[in-house]
């Protein structure tokens, strides 16, 4: 008799076998419907770049005098007290943040909060997929290999999909630690526009990045689907038996 941790290991196998098989007959195609919706909603569709742009809080603050000391007519040493002859100049100060703190762009963090949770279900239906054709491989034997080989393959680009999604997550993250990097170099020098031009780059080109992730996704999702449904009879029964055939 088997013992109730066989019993139990038995039944999520079972268990992940037809969630496996809802996901891929019903739930991909719903994504894939979903994902087509989202990307014609006002967010994703026809956005202006300059909807993205977000002001950074930082101004270039107004010019100061400062006094500036210069040598005596006799020579480069530094004037005495009674010989002091001192020069207003113009200069700018830097490392001020007179207004508080930078926000982070709204419109790319109301994007990123949408998008995140689609690449997280990426990242979990992969895995679910990935295990339901591991389970599916029969027992290594020679001969009659051609059904296995289609579940090797289909399994090498569903964790190609699953590798793909995680990196996305790490796209967000080095979007915002480059927007920092930025934003601190116009917060010491918030006279220099380049910089400030650079933030308004960055931004752009996340929001591109973040309406290709969602384009992307929809293209895995049904990459997956194509690809399953036209081997699912191999895919759930990789070897036939040709002994009666031979008689």
């Amino acid at each position: 008799m088997p013992n109730d941790t066989v019993i139990k290991v038995q039944e999520y196998k079972n268990t992940l076998i037809q969630k496996a098989e809802l996901l891929i007959t019903k739930r991909f195609p719903e994504k894939i419907v979903s994902l087509n919706e989202l990307l014609a909603t006002p967010m994703f569709n026809e956005r202006n770049f300059d909807e993205v742009h977000q002001d950074l809080n930082i101004p270039a603050l107004p010019p100061v005098l400062v006094k500036q000391e210069t040598a005596t007519e006799d020579g480069d040493h530094p004037p005495t007290k009674r010989a002091r002859n001192d020069v207003l100049i113009s200069g700018v100060p830097v490392l001020a943040l007179p207004s508080g703190t930078v926000p982070c762009n709204k419109p790319l963090c109301d994007m990123i909060k949408v998008v995140k949770p689609i690449i997280r279900k990426l990242v979990e239906d992969s895995n679910l997929l990935k295990m339901w054709i591991s389970f599916m491989i029969p027992k290594i034997e020679d001969g009659n290999n051609f059904g296995v080989s289609i579940q090797e393959d289909t399994l090498a680009e569903i964790q190609t999909v699953e590798s793909e999604a995680a990196a996305f997550f790490d796209q967000i993250s080095r979007y915002f630690l480059s927007r920092a990097k930025v934003v601190s170099k116009v917060a010491k020098y918030p006279h220099i526009d380049d910089y400030r031009r650079a933030v308004v780059e960055l931004d752009e080109k996340e929001y591109l990045s973040l309406w290709l992730v969602v384009c992307e996704v929809r293209n895995r999702y049904s990459s997956l689907h194509d690809t399953v449904m036209k081997n699912l009879e191999k895919l759930k029964k990789p070897r036939s038996s040709n002994a009666e055939s031979l008689y």
